[in-house]
């Protein structure tokens, strides 16, 4: 079996030059991404953790704000990264590349930490990240304990149907974290029956006509915007009000432990809806 420690910094290569990197457990490491965020608040030592992102602190995005508050944020800019004089920075594949370039021609050792695509992806970014924070036994118990609970919800017979709809339209079709979670809690995707299989815009139209089950919406920002005009529109609210709207919490944001939350609401909708108590 591969070490722990040796399977995370065989990833970090696929990510990219990282600098040197070393076996002893980093003492200052700064996140600069909501989702490895995250994994570090779960898995990092007292003191060890020394800076989150920003939209950490927001808790219509964020599901740990409470935690991040803990911490000082970051806006992900190299200069202000740097200043806090990080052993190890973590960062997503799609965080700022100027950024992470600019850090790692400084010396400063930067880990871009893959996307999650599925719940089975969840342990494996758990085993990583622990060992990077030389927490690998901190590590195996949320891993023990996401298997455990993961397990417990176990996966409902599909049956009614539901539609996820955000800003402009947004929906997510088959595939991908969502879409699994979805039909984990017996809900049928109806993305393909109005002829958007992948992710993209739904018409209000169509989805007024589809009468879904359930509307899966995401969660709005306090203030005006154009691309969440739709979701006040007079025909969704009618499906909403009639029982059939569930917003998409911060918990839906990440590929962490932190989805159980957003497939216990699910399951807990799909037996509202059969009167199970």
């Amino acid at each position: 079996m591969i070490p722990l420690r040796a399977l995370a910094l065989a990833l970090t290569v696929t990510a990219g030059p990282v600098g040197a990197q070393s076996t002893e457990a980093p003492a200052r490491v700064v996140s600069m991404n909501l989702c490895t965020d995250q994994f570090a608040l779960m898995l990092a030592a007292p003191g060890q953790l020394v800076s989150v992102s920003y939209v950490s602190a927001d808790p219509v995005t964020s599901p740990m704000a409470d935690a991040a508050a803990a911490y000082p944020l970051n806006y992900g800019s190299a200069e202000q990264i740097y200043l806090m004089r990080p052993d190890l920075v973590l960062a997503h594949p799609w965080s700022d590349p100027t950024a992470i370039a600019m850090l790692r021609r400084l010396g400063v050792s930067v880990v871009q930490v893959p996307g999650v695509e599925s719940l089975a992806d969840i342990p494996e970014r758990l085993a990583q990240v622990g060992a990077l924070f030389g927490r690998e036994e901190q590590a195996q118990t949320l891993i023990r304990q996401f298997e455990t609970d993961l397990a417990a919800l176990g996966t409902l017979p599909l049956g009614p149907r539901a539609a996820f709809y955000g800003a402009n339209g947004y929906s997510m079709g088959e595939g991908g974290m969502a879409h699994e979670i979805l039909t984990r809690a017996g809900f049928r995707n109806i993305a393909a029956e109005v002829a958007r299989s992948d992710t993209g815009q739904i018409a209000l139209e169509l989805l007024v006509m589809a009468a879904p089950d359930l509307i899966l919406r995401t969660a709005r920002y306090p203030g005006a915007s154009r691309s969440e005009e739709i979701l006040h529109h007079p025909a969704l609210q009618a499906l909403i009000a009639a029982g059939n709207g569930l917003e998409m919490g911060p918990d839906w944001a990440c590929g962490t432990p932190r989805v159980l939350e957003a497939l216990r609401d699910l399951v807990e909708a799909r037996q509202m809806m059969e009167g199970a108590p």
